[in-house]
């Protein structure tokens, strides 16, 4: 199962992934992200929650980096997986933009 949760503000689009990163599912977050890119929005990928990533999973990342984006890793597998992958890693700044309302964004994602 994977759980995606979806933070958009009008420089960058947060994507946090929780589970299993594997075949159908993570060829519907490549999906998603195809139809949310916007020219000169950011886009950043959580993979602190992720519990695995198969070979289509891999693929999918790589694809995301391509598109420029950049992922958080808080975990010793998600690490792993950036660090196997040459993934590049968000800065916190870019991870935790202002909320509209003002607060510092880095409530719950």
């Amino acid at each position: 199962m994977l759980r995606i949760q979806i933070r958009e503000s009008s420089a960058v689009i947060i994507f946090r992934l929780e589970g299993r990163f594997a075949r159908e599912r993570a060829e519907h977050v490549r999906s998603l992200v195809i139809k949310s890119n916007n020219d000169g929005i950011k886009l950043v990928f959580d993979l602190t929650e992720l519990l695995f990533v198969d070979n289509v999973g891999e693929e999918v990342l790589l694809f995301l980096r391509r598109l420029g984006g950049k992922f958080i890793a808080e975990t010793s597998y998600a690490l792993d997986v950036c660090e196997r992958l040459d993934l590049p890693l968000a800065h916190n700044a870019v991870t935790h933009p202002p909320n509209p309302d003002g607060s510092n964004g880095q409530g719950p994602i």
